[in-house]
């Protein structure tokens, strides 16, 4: 079974007890802050791998670690160190809020701009762009792009809106040789 099935079916448990007693948001944000934790302290992946330390110090780190989150967030980690599967952390994480996001019919999206976008342009953005990935709005994420001479790219999941000038001017060169 490979990891991102295994890392499914974690976040698809854990999504349906949030679910069931209504504490979606709660645990997603608490998630988040894991998330957050792991990038910030690459060492305590490192710790939690070791075949050094066994398993019921791993527990206690983690308990030590997230000691204000909620108990299924908590005891997802747990059972993730127990079955050897601390590796898939992040990605039970990374589910989970993608099956929220469904949940609430929103969508996660970069968009590379020359220069900051305006709130009003965000919004824009999330209105036009929504609806052709079949969801309510975008929660988009602004990265400056330096390479960029105007306009906007815009991607989400795997899909790429470019509306950039330099993409328009790469378009209009292959339609020139092609």
């Amino acid at each position: 079974m490979s990891n991102s099935t295994v890392a499914k079916r974690y976040a698809i448990a854990l999504f349906e007890l949030a679910k069931e007693h209504k504490i979606i948001e709660q645990v997603e944000e608490e998630l988040r802050v894991v998330q957050r934790v792991f990038e910030k302290e690459l060492n305590l992946m490192t710790i939690l791998k070791s075949p050094k330390l066994p398993i019921n110090k791993k527990k206690e780190i983690l308990k030590i670690a997230f000691a204000n989150v909620n108990p299924f967030v908590l005891n997802t980690l747990m059972i993730l160190v127990e079955r050897h599967r601390e590796d898939q952390i992040t990605s039970v994480v990374y589910h989970f809020i993608e099956l929220a996001h469904d949940k609430k019919g929103i969508a996660e999206a970069i968009a590379y701009s020359a220069r900051p976008l305006t709130d009003e342009e965000l919004k824009a953005l999330s209105a036009a762009f929504a609806k052709k990935v079949g969801k309510k709005a975008l929660l988009i994420n602004n990265v400056v792009d330096s390479q960029l001479l105007g306009g906007v790219k815009l991607q989400i999941g795997n899909r790429i809106f470019d509306g950039s000038v330099r993409g328009k001017i790469e378009r209009l060169e292959r339609q020139l040789l092609g």
